[in-house]
């Protein structure tokens, strides 16, 4: 559960990734602290390889398989990011990779995952039916199923975006994580709660997306309604896993609604220069619509930046 994953397992993770993945940015908001009067600063995982922050757990994961697992090749489900790490990574080690997404995942994702000639079912419905075909798929022809929110490997690889921030920004008060299914948050949750046992950490999802806030008010697992939403990459349910992460790693956990989502692309699009996709720019609606006062500095982590161009064009007007 959450305690499976250490800081040293964050560290080594980030030993085997070096050279592999991006340092990404830690940048200063100007104009979004001028806005909501804090001192907040930008992860930029929109621009790490593949367009967000998955490429990290993947590799990870992928790389720390016995060498007769890997032979046989990944499988995985996704909305779209896990699928391009998944797609990337397994291309580096020269092993096949079957990606199972729903038919509504955003066609940058897709062209990705192809384009490191991943396989590609896209016969799901949703992400919850894309995930069942997945590891199903896995049982039956014997590969690892490698999923986007579990696993120490992978979530120790996820850790290394906090173990980034930290370095970057010792005094670090406050960090903003989308959640979807925990994995970015179980990893900086597991480096920060033993590291920066201080930092405050805000998870942010959509109305649209709040398997987790459903949860853990609720005190157990509930299943919440397929909706259209910006944030596709935090959709779909969690499981027993996801709300031990939550349960541990969090401080607050801020829903916004998907308008409030739109905005936020648009303003970091316009003010920030910064392309992100609804996933990624939910801690920053957050901070925008004034539903959080974080203790500053805050770091909003930008997970991602993978938006098709007709959504984008929509929501800037």
């Amino acid at each position: 559960m959450f305690a499976d994953v250490t800081a040293d397992d964050v560290q080594r993770a980030a030993d085997r990734l070096r050279g592999i993945v991006r340092r990404t940015a830690l940048r200063r908001a100007e104009r979004l602290s001028q806005r909501v009067r804090c001192d907040v600063w930008l992860k930029l995982e929109n621009e790490q390889l593949t367009g967000s922050f998955k490429i990290r757990g993947a590799y990870n994961a992928i790389a720390t398989l016995s060498p007769e697992a890997r032979a046989r090749g990944v499988v995985a489900a996704s909305a779209g990011n896990h699928g391009r790490g998944i797609a990337l990574a397994a291309q580096r080690f020269g092993i096949p990779a079957t990606i199972f997404v729903p038919r509504t995942a955003p066609r940058v994702k897709i062209d990705g995952m192809r384009e490191c000639n991943a396989t590609i079912d896209a016969e799901a419905a949703h992400y919850d039916d894309a995930h069942a075909r997945a590891v199903a798929f896995a049982a039956e022809h014997g590969v690892a199923y490698l999923d986007p929110c579990a696993g120490p490997a992978l979530v120790a690889g996820q850790g290394t975006v906090a173990l980034e921030i930290v370095e970057r920004l010792p005094n670090v008060a406050s960090v903003i994580v989308p959640v979807g299914g925990g994995g970015l948050l179980g990893g900086m949750g597991a480096f920060l709660r033993t590291t920066k046992p201080d930092v405050r950490i805000i998870g942010a999802q959509s109305v649209n997306t709040n398997a987790m806030a459903r949860a853990l008010e609720a005190g157990h697992l509930v299943d919440i309604p397929v909706l259209p939403t910006l944030a596709e990459g935090l959709a779909g349910a969690i499981d027993a896993h996801g709300l031990d992460v939550g349960r541990h790693a969090l401080d607050d956990l801020i829903t916004v609604e998907e308008a409030d989502v739109a905005a936020a692309i648009a303003f970091l699009a316009k003010e920030e220069n910064v392309i992100a996709e609804g996933s990624g720019a939910v801690g920053v609606a957050a901070l925008l619509t004034g539903a959080v006062r974080p203790v500053e500095p805050v770091v909003a982590v930008i997970s991602g930046g993978n938006i098709d161009d007709d959504v984008l064009r929509r929501v800037m007007g």
